[in-house]
């Protein structure tokens, strides 16, 4: 199967590093203009240093109405929406403030509300369109120490299927990625914080996975490109009767509580 997307712009958020850079990559190599995102001016610029592909700079904190306006500025018009921006994190459950709370939601949701919000409407005029969610089986399988985390993946899970009725009948598709943990830097880090410092990281990584994720039949973290993949396939043609979905990239689990 060739993915071939000449001709159409995407804009992936949080796209300087880890799973949104692989995301971009994958779009660009398909032949995509694509935009990188990130909260400032460097980040970005550094990011498109170590890219190839047809790239523009689409600097702003998403999570705020003003950076939203700088993206939009930058990028008027895309045909192709990935909302990946994210932010993770442990905590227990009783010392999660108000403010937590707040800013798990103004970022991992919100953000992607307000973008959808904006472009949405151009691509249901244009009769084409793709817009993604990067969710999480934290959505449904909620991890005890990162409850506000599982809050916002499950709130992006009802965002998308919202909007896919919105779109319906228009020739844009709407979905979510329900991704399993995945090996970036955070969470090599995120992975630290629970099992200790003092393993190397492949076992680390499978004493996270023996402790934490034991339902996962893949029994090992996914890597970005592995998501990145399935994004690009949805981003294509030949997805264009998958809307409205929450497609499993999360290495499969022991018991079917997923749908």
């Amino acid at each position: 199967m060739r993915i071939d997307l000449s001709g159409k712009t995407a804009l992936v958020t949080g796209s300087t590093q880890g799973i949104g850079a692989a995301i971009a990559t994958g779009l660009a190599e398909a032949g995509a203009r694509v935009g990188i995102n990130g909260r400032t001016e460097a980040t970005v610029d550094m990011a498109i240093e170590l890219m190839d592909g047809d790239l523009v700079a689409a600097p702003g904190d998403v999570s705020t109405d003003e950076g939203c306006e700088q993206v939009l500025h930058a990028l008027p018009q895309v045909d192709i929406l990935v909302n990946n921006l994210g932010i993770f994190g442990a905590k227990p459950p009783l010392e999660i403030t108000d403010d937590e709370w707040r800013r798990y939601f103004e970022v991992n949701v919100l953000a992607a509300v307000r973008l959808t919000r904006a472009y949405l409407p151009g691509m249901k005029e244009r009769g084409w369109g793709r817009i993604q969610y990067i969710a999480s089986d934290s959505a449904v399988v909620i991890p005890a120490e990162m409850i506000h985390y599982g809050m916002s993946k499950t709130a992006l899970l009802a965002v998308s299927r919202g909007f896919a009725k919105e779109a319906a009948g228009s020739g844009v598709t709407v979905n979510s990625l329900i991704a399993g943990p995945t090996h970036t830097g955070g969470v090599e880090d995120f992975v630290y914080q629970l099992v200790g410092r003092d393993l190397p990281w492949e076992e680390a990584q499978r004493a996270f996975m023996r402790k934490h994720r034991p339902q996962s039949l893949l029994q090992r973290l996914i890597e970005p490109e592995e998501i990145a993949n399935m994004v690009v396939y949805l981003s294509s043609p030949f997805a264009s009767a998958t809307t409205g979905g929450a497609v499993r990239v999360d290495g499969g689990y022991v018991d079917a509580i997923l749908p």
